[in-house]
């Protein structure tokens, strides 16, 4: 059954525009710059994690399958577009918005009926994702393979095209705006629940594929790591939950997620420290020992690595931003 889930309504809906440079604009104090956003620019340079980006172009065929660091979000206007993720067909029609976890290998292989179509993406980084609290099984199916469908009354083109005008406006508290409004969307799909297009490999009975079984241990290593991800995290540890050898487990979910154990570990805790400065109340050290870190020095090493500044430069800007 698919129920309601989140939505925002305007008085005049926008229509869906091409991506187009940024024109000349006038000079008014406090009016954010426009930041260019060409396609792809969001695609990081390895498969593990991808930077956060909306694109809206026309739906095209892709010539082979592609894999990055996103859950992604599509939406069509027009037509029917046919997928094939790590083998298995998909078809998504318009007017629903489509999820699926972009590490896994997938290809649009088929179009009909697009014409003036238009297909909007959004690409929410993974480790963002996995950061989102109270999913439950939503993690768990999208991680493991799945390809799910929100109600048409969950979110439309209008609030769709918003966010869209909040990531090209070059404005960082807009777009923090419209991540936040993402996980507001999940966590209510999370309670009243979803359309499956694509069932997740952890939810298949039968024959399991050989890239479904791998990715049932590695999604419950993932689990297991964000949920203490303020606990001692060892190879051997993490390897005792899927009851793998250590050495075999971290090969798998490096092979798997693109990413060593021990730099996933690291990430989450990274996100982890970014959302808690956001709260003003706690201290840097209370930061970096809330997000897992054994010691500031730690902390402060791989946070200026990440991110180019100090975890107090980062409050500052933030707060006086």
């Amino acid at each position: 059954m698919i129920e309601t889930c989140f939505g925002f309504q305007r008085s005049r809906p926008i229509s869906m525009t091409v991506d187009s440079p940024v024109q000349p604009r006038r000079v008014r104090e406090g009016a954010p710059r426009p930041t260019p956003r060409p396609d792809r620019s969001f695609y990081s340079s390895g498969k593990a994690f991808g930077r956060f980006g909306i694109r809206s172009f026309p739906p095209q065929i892709m010539p082979q399958p592609h894999s990055h660091g996103h859950i992604e979000f599509n939406w069509l206007t027009r037509g029917t577009m046919d997928y094939v993720f790590d083998g298995g067909p998909v078809s998504v029609g318009a007017g629903r918005l489509v999820a699926f976890w972009a590490g896994i290998p997938h290809q649009t292989v088929g179009l009909t009926g697009i014409g003036d179509g238009r297909q909007l993406n959004i690409y929410l980084p993974m480790d963002a994702f996995l950061e989102m609290p109270q999913l439950g099984r939503l993690t768990e199916t999208l991680m493991g393979g799945g390809v799910i469908q929100l109600s048409p009354d969950c979110i439309g083109l209008d609030t769709l095209e918003r966010w869209h005008q909040d990531y090209r406006s070059g404005n960082a508290l807009r777009t923090d705006i419209v991540r936040s409004e993402i996980g507001t969307m999940f966590r209510r799909a999370a309670i009243t629940g979803w359309e499956t297009l694509l069932p997740a490999w952890v939810e298949r009975s039968g024959t399991r594929t050989r890239t479904g079984s791998p990715v049932r241990y590695v999604v419950r290593m993932v689990r297991h790591i964000v949920e203490n991800i303020t606990d001692p995290l060892g190879a051997e540890e993490i390897a005792k939950v899927v009851g793998l050898h250590p050495n075999y487990a971290t090969n798998l979910f490096t092979k798997v997620m693109h990413i060593s154990v021990q730099k996933f570990v690291t990430r989450m805790r990274l996100i982890r420290a970014r959302s808690l400065l956001f709260d003003g109340s706690l201290s840097i050290a209370n930061v970096a020992f809330q997000a897992g870190f054994v010691s500031q020095t730690q902390f402060y090493e791989h946070f200026r690595k990440a991110y180019g500044m100090t975890p107090s430069q980062m409050r500052k800007d933030t707060i006086e931003g």
